[in-house]
């Protein structure tokens, strides 16, 4: 209730900030005042607020359900009907739960369904009923059997299991038997283990490991990821009472305790907390860069899933880390993390790209026509801007050009040597057609040649000749 009703948030500061008691700070923001400060001064803006303080209609749609599942209905019913009680078009559950099985569901609303995927795969917990086919000589055969059976076990989903049944490796993290009761051979069991365990498999390896033969009975799942049963767990009937108080009696409190802010869940994450200029930036894919950070986490590693925030506590994204802390520590510019799933609305802070010195001159002298469309240097841009903004995209392997002239100089080097190159080859292509030419006519000459100065053909061409000569004087003296 404190945290409810309390103003908190990082304020600028030009001094050295003093020594805060930030342990009882809601959420995202508890012990802030630990994290690593690069700097404290930045410009608040009037918008976004604490998780705890969003209005009802952002509050339900940011936030989710720690449901205690009822037995026999199957997980995407429950989900549904969630959906139907609290009119909202989007719901996702974190981990599916057998029919039978009860306890720890937890269902994300609209805008909190984002953190669906990464609580899937976080650890679980059950308590598990196994009854046993004959009788054991004593409880400590049975403790033994249940310790054993830690660390990667194979594993084939049951008969009946929504997924295909494959061979697959699967961790036990931890497992201790509670209790035994000898004359009905039940023993209760309580283990930690990876997602997408089945219990129902782990007792029949247990069955066989005794040698007499075991199954489930019942089963109770006590932690999904980072909530467990101890933390607001709400029955189904708990929701639908808060919302008919919300509908009739206009009293938003119940349903402010059944539900609680996405945030929540990212507790466990090391934290970045933003400058508020920045937030908008990321929500519309911008890089996280090194100048928009105030304050770190300590012991972020490289590849690490972080959670960059705002200074009032809200989550603006999930990130993978590019930068340790170590590094941040160091260095002035750079990118710290690449985004992974964005969770804030884009717009609930305003945009603040464009509007520095350097972004606002470029905009005029695109304006006055010194710069082209696109922001690019053209033919009027004054000598001065070149200098100060050199063109680092120019081809030449780290040559700068500082001033147009030598820009101009290089386009006319590059322009005479294209001419000359234009200009040889052309006089290539006609040194072959020549070439060509000349050949043709060797070789015609050729032909020519040896037909007059073949002897063969000559006499055959005197007989020709002669056999003509003497018919005609034959005709002539008939």
């Amino acid at each position: 209730d404190a945290q409810r009703s309390g103003d908190f948030m990082v304020e600028p500061e030009d001094k050295p900030p003093p020594k805060l008691q930030t342990a009882d700070w809601p959420l995202l923001l508890k012990n802030h005042n630990q994290l690593n400060i690069r700097t404290n001064h930045y410009t608040p803006l009037q918008f976004g607020c604490s998780p705890l303080k969003r209005n009802i209609h952002d509050y339900v749609r940011t936030g989710f359900i720690n449901l205690d599942k009822p037995a026999n209905p199957s997980s995407h019913e429950v989900v549904a009907w969630l959906r139907r009680i609290l009119k909202v078009e989007k719901t996702g559950h974190s981990g599916t739960l057998d029919p039978k099985v009860t306890g720890c569901l937890i269902v994300c609303v609209e805008r909190a369904t984002r953190l669906v995927k990464s609580q899937q795969s976080a650890g679980k917990e059950y308590v598990c009923i196994v009854r046993l086919h004959s009788a054991i000589e004593n409880e400590l055969k049975l403790a033994r059997a249940i310790e054993t059976l830690t660390g990667a076990l194979f594993q084939r989903p049951p008969l009946i299991s929504a997924v295909k049944r494959q061979l697959r490796v699967r961790t036990i993290y931890q497992s201790k038997l509670l209790e035994f009761d000898e004359e009905k051979r039940l023993g209760v069991f309580w283990v930690s283990c990876e997602a997408g365990t089945y219990i129902r498999t782990l007792c029949v390896h247990l069955g066989l490991l005794l040698g007499v033969g075991g199954q489930m009975q019942e089963l109770r799942r006590v932690r999904s990821g980072i909530m467990s049963e101890n933390e607001n767990l709400v029955t189904m009937h708990d929701v639908l009472d808060a919302q008919y108080q919300l509908d009739h009696h206009k009293d938003e409190s119940y349903l402010r305790r059944v539900i609680s802010p996405l945030e929540k869940l990212l507790v466990s994450h090391k934290r970045i907390i933003l400058k508020d200029s920045a937030v908008n930036a990321i929500c519309y894919g911008a890089k996280i860069l090194l100048p928009g950070v105030l304050r770190y986490e300590d012991g972020i590693e490289l590849n690490q899933e972080i959670v960059i925030i705002t200074t009032k506590g809200e989550a603006i994204c999930l990130a993978i880390a590019l930068m340790t802390t170590a590094v941040i520590s160091t260095c002035d510019h750079g990118i710290v993390a690449k985004i992974k799933r964005v969770i804030m609305e884009r717009d609930t802070y305003p945009r603040k790209w464009g509007l520095g010195p350097k972004a606002s001159l470029k905009k005029s002298m695109i304006k006055q026509g010194l710069l082209g469309k696109y922001g690019k240097p053209n033919d009027k841009t004054p000598k001065d801007y070149l200098e100060g903004n050199p063109d680092f995209s120019l081809p030449g392997s780290g040559i700068i050009v500082k001033t147009l002239e030598a820009e101009q100089d290089i386009a006319v080097a590059i322009k005479v040597l294209t001419k000359k190159e234009s200009k040889e080859k052309k006089k290539e292509e006609k040194a072959k057609k020549k070439e060509v030419k000349e050949k043709k006519k060797k070789a015609k000459k050729l032909k020519v040649g040896d037909s007059e100065s073949s002897p063969e053909k000559k006499k055959k061409k005197k007989d020709k000749s002669e056999k003509k000569e003497k018919k005609k004087k034959k005709e002539v003296e008939e």
